[in-house]
């Protein structure tokens, strides 16, 4: 069994940044903890990974398949660096580009119920924002072998460190996190904070503010 590529990895004990060393949108500037991983920070490491990709998967046509909400932000942005190699290495990759909704949280709970929307032509590689538990991730490789693809490769900008885990772990993963609930960087709490370009500990009167 092949194991995942190496990642950041945040401690438990990383207490983030202050929310005014950063540029915060006023609207929720009371409803957050700390900045943990700034912007910057999430495009450098998406365009590392997709030089691992381009390594691991030249000579694939992949069909790129984005999980909705949460990942479109780092599907969009991890999709723009593998076009700028595309552009401008030896080797290229030819891609097209899926959709597919998962749903699974309210507030900040895993409802257990995970419902599928979307997706027509599901083949190889699929770009996910966060890996929690790992369920939802297990359901939707479940549902992606019944279309027969000759591999299937999870990138996934947030893993987290979860005594709930199943076990699962992505082939690329950004960033390995402490188990807490994060918000921005299109991560939402019951759609909120997709606006956000950080991502962010969410506060507890966030959470109280944002309730469902």
């Amino acid at each position: 069994m092949a194991t995942s590529s190496p990642c950041v990895v945040i401690s438990d004990e990383e207490q983030g940044y202050d929310l005014d060393l950063f540029c915060i949108p006023k609207h929720y500037a009371t409803d957050l903890e700390k900045v943990y991983i700034p912007h910057g920070l999430i495009l450098d490491r998406t365009e590392r990974l997709a030089r691992e990709i381009m390594k691991e998967m030249g000579g694939h046509h992949i069909v790129a398949l984005c999980v909705l909400k949460g990942g479109y932000k780092f599907f969009a942005d991890l999709l723009d660096y593998i076009k700028a190699l595309n552009r401008n290495s030896d080797r290229s990759i030819p891609m097209t580009v899926d959709f597919i909704r998962l749903k699974s949280y309210c507030n900040d709970q895993s409802t257990g119920e995970i419902k599928v929307i979307g997706g027509d032509d599901l083949s190889t590689l699929t770009g996910k924002d966060i890996i929690d538990t790992g369920k939802t991730m297990k359901t939707l490789l479940q549902l992606l072998k019944q279309y027969n693809p000759k591999m299937v490769k999870v990138a996934s900008l947030l893993v987290k460190r979860t005594p709930r885990n199943v076990g699962y772990r992505p082939d690329f993963v950004g960033f390995e996190v402490p188990d807490k609930f994060v918000v921005g960087y299109a991560l939402d709490y019951n759609e909120y904070f997709r606006d956000l370009n950080h991502i962010c500990v969410i506060s507890e009167s966030g959470k109280e503010k944002y309730k469902a």
